[in-house]
């Protein structure tokens, strides 16, 4: 079957080797890496026959990648930080060039080798950086955006490095091939900028109105793909024509649609990409040439991370974003593989640089992700080592907070709460982990403390001391647990509500001192449950009274048989003595057409009126001389007594009659 069986092999192992590391709690593009290592021609056992050709799928895979980040990312999102992209970078690459040449020297390496070994230093890996933010969902967020704007400008970068690196002995050539790929890139731009945006957004809205959704998925692939042939065809980047598709794209009504229906087919052929990256790793050099791997890697690492990380800095971005791009970006990218590629093809290096260089990228690469989820913990263990620098607060009220609520968690949940209370002017503070939340909340002005609330000086910021109340969002049990018992050691009296996703967890939670639990399941059981009877013919009282039941059985082992317990059970007495009742009134009704008061329904049934829903309307607390018509639905309140002769006094006149003539 040739490449049909390499590809099956690799999409099993894959799943495989990533549903291992998924349960370790690893990122799935190890597992995809580690595919690749144990299928690759250096490590013996089945082995996948055609390696060429699975390189060439997987750089579908990274202009596939590209293109959605095109479609996700508008030029309005790069603005913020064009000034880092195009100033920055530049001086990036300069400065991790010149770390390559103090490496090289250290080493007793030629100037030229040291050269090129600088200029594959420079270039991060756009494929990896991507797939890391989103699995850590900080795609969106400013620190993403910093970082994407200068993986932008890396990637245009290599078309000038592969022509002025081997042109380097004879400057007078290079300089007018340069000269001729920067006109390329340009008129490429323009042209896809003023043509691309009249003729894409047309063609798409055509192929929309067909109503095939296999010829709409066809269309955007062909778009990614083929302006991406089309800039390789002039000489440039194959990826980088995708990404521009996809920016041009995005301003169109159908960038939302066409980038849900591309993410299945790009992260299958992002698996061959990093499936790619594995099988080029070679045991046996990283064995001989060990001691070496190791300096160059840790060079990279700590060099080229600080790099990133100062030029943040110094281009205005604080708190935790230098650190984000320090530890996101200093790996090797895979345009480094083209870079090296040419030159062993030029007699520029010789095959052993070639393999360090090869081996050095993919191993930062593996330590990219591993590394990167490590930001907000060193972030939090900055801040607990220098207590002079506070953490990042957003929207804080000069005056402080006292008597306020800490919301756990800025997601779904935890921003509605925080909504609700900003509602009724009440005090609030939200703390979140990611970056892209914290950003929303900046912008919705909801005070908001960026850190892990797992650790002790971030409740601190909070000022969980004067706390009223905090809300524990996450449905993980150890991440709760640690969290409440970090609070009520600075606040002893603090309520805390808390979310679990198994009953089992109730006992635990009442053991650290949670006062009232949300089972987001539980509740949804028994709202679909109320939505299903209402459908037959059960009185609405009684299904509100056996949910209620079921909800107080379930949760009565959480309290205690002192006070809460009994007053729960007393309350759930009196619901049933005293309870409200809905009452549909038919259009015979005996009491259709007559007032509250004419009817005398106090003084005969004992019960009380408080609404009536009429026409989707609801009267609340009817006087005595509203009139009821046909279709009512009468809310009443009583004792099971009145309610039951209040539906007596209700009922039809031929069920009236027949009462009254057996009676006689």
């Amino acid at each position: 079957m040739g490449i049909a069986t390499d590809i099956i092999l690799l999409i099993v192992v894959a799943f495989g080797c990533g549903l291992l590391l998924q349960r370790l709690g690893q990122p799935l593009i190890l597992g995809y890496i580690a595919a690749g290592i144990i299928l690759g021609p250096h490590t013996g056992g089945i082995t996948v026959s055609n390696i060429h050709d699975i390189e060439r799928l997987a750089e579908i895979g990274v202009a596939l990648l590209l293109f959605a980040l095109g479609l996700e990312f508008s030029v309005k999102d790069l603005k913020p930080v064009k000034r880092v992209a195009l100033i920055g970078t530049p001086i990036q690459i300069i400065l991790t060039i010149g770390l390559g040449l103090a490496v090289g020297h250290l080493t007793g390496w030629s100037w030229r080798d040291s050269l090129w070994l600088g200029a594959c230093m420079s270039l991060s890996s756009t494929m990896v950086i991507l797939k890391t933010l989103m699995n850590h969902g900080w795609l969106g967020t400013l620190s993403s955006k910093v970082m994407i704007g200068m993986l932008i400008v890396q990637d245009l970068a290599v078309v000038p490095l592969i022509i002025i690196l081997p042109q380097l002995n004879n400057p007078s050539v290079g300089l007018p091939v340069l000269g001729f790929a920067v006109l390329k890139a340009a008129v490429f731009i323009v042209g896809m900028l003023l043509l691309g945006t009249r003729l894409l957004p047309l063609l798409m809205g055509h192929i929309a109105k067909l109503g095939s959704r296999e010829l709409f998925l066809l269309a955007i692939a062909a778009i990614g793909l083929g302006v991406g042939y089309v800039t390789h065809l002039v000489g440039l980047s194959f990826a980088f024509g995708a990404f521009v598709a996809g920016m041009v794209l995005s301003e169109s009504d159908y960038g939302h649609q066409a980038l849900s229906d591309i993410v299945p087919l790009r992260d299958l052929f992002g698996l061959l990409f990093f499936a790619s990256v594995g099988m080029l790793l070679d045991p046996v050099f990283l064995k001989d040439h060990l001691p070496e791997v190791v300096v160059l890697v840790l060079a990279v690492s700590i060099g080229k991370g600080a790099i990133f990380a100062i030029l943040a800095k110094v281009f205005g971005y604080g708190n935790v974003i230098p650190l984000a791009v320090g530890l996101g970006l200093f790996q090797v990218g895979e345009f480094s593989f083209v870079l090296a590629t040419v030159g062993v093809q030029t007699d520029s290096i010789d095959h052993d640089l070639f393999s360090l260089i090869l081996t050095t990228a993919i191993l930062t690469m593996i330590l990219t992700p591993l590394v990167s989820s490590q930001t907000a913990r060193i972030y939090s263990l900055r801040k607990r080592l220098f207590r002079h620098e506070p953490l990042e607060t957003l929207n804080i009220p000069e005056t402080g907070l006292r008597q306020h609520a800490v919301i756990v968690g800025g997601g779904r949940v935890g921003s509605r709460i925080a909504g609700v209370l900003r509602g009724f002017g009440l005090p609030l503070v939200v703390v979140e982990l990611d970056h892209r939340r914290v950003e929303s909340a900046r912008t919705d002005g909801i005070p908001i403390v960026y850190g892990d609330a797992t650790h002790e000086i971030v409740l601190e910021a909070t000022e969980i001391g004067t706390a009223r109340v905090m809300v524990v969002t996450t449905p993980d049990l150890v991440t709760t647990r640690t969290v409440v018992t970090n609070a009520r050691r600075q606040n002893g009296e603090l309520n805390v509500i808390a979310r679990a996703s198994e009953p089992a967890f109730l006992p635990i939670l009442k053991g650290i001192g949670v006062k009232s639990v949300v089972l987001p399941e539980v509740e949804a059981s028994l709202e679909m449950t109320r939505k299903a009877l209402l459908h037959f013919a059960v009185p609405v009282t009684e299904i509100q009274n056996r949910t209620e039941s079921l909800r107080q059985d379930l949760f009565a082992p959480f309290f205690d048989e002192g006070h809460d317990y009994k007053t729960l059970m007393q309350l759930r007495s009196a619901e049933h003595q005293f309870d409200l009742r809905w009452v549909l009134l038919p259009e015979d009704s005996p009491l259709v057409k007559r007032s509250i008061g004419s009817a005398g329904i106090r003084r005969k049934a004992g019960a009380s009126v408080v609404g009536v829903i009429r026409n989707e309307d609801l009267i609340t607390n009817p006087d005595a001389e509203f009139a009821f018509e046909a279709n009512d639905l009468v809310a009443i309140i009583g004792t099971e007594e009145a309610c039951r002769a209040f539906q007596a006094m209700a009922c039809t006149r031929h069920h009236a009659e027949e009462a009254a003539g057996q009676i006689a």
